[in-house]
């Protein structure tokens, strides 16, 4: 594992979104679902694909909070521009597992 100071971390915007639409992603390489994100009045609705398939439907991500980095470029995977990178984590088979703020907080609280 190699170090980096605070000022790296500093440097990732890690912030609260809002799923607020979620939609299948057919054209994906992998299993995987394009998303709409509200982070709130200041940075608004962004949209990323997530491979997170085989825990999560549709129908129960549309009003799930999650952690997303907002300030990476945005990435062109298939027909979608990804602007947000979801943030998960995998489970014992490697199937990712959202990361969510565990109470509720304002959109677009910026992780510290």
């Amino acid at each position: 594992m190699s170090e980096i100071s605070f000022d790296d971390f500093m440097a990732v915007d890690v912030r609260v979104g809002e799923i607020i639409r979620a939609e299948p992603f057919p054209e994906a390489r992998k299993p995987a679902y394009k998303l709409w994100v509200n982070f709130g009045d200041k940075i608004g609705e962004k949209k990323s694909s997530a491979q997170i398939t085989v825990h999560y439907s549709l129908s129960e991500l549309v009003g799930k909070r999650v952690m997303a980095v907002v300030n990476f470029p945005p990435r062109q995977i298939g027909p979608v521009k990804s602007e947000v990178l979801v943030l998960g984590v995998p489970d014992e088979n490697g199937s990712v597992v959202l990361i969510a703020p565990d109470s509720d907080v304002p959109l677009g609280v910026r992780l510290f």
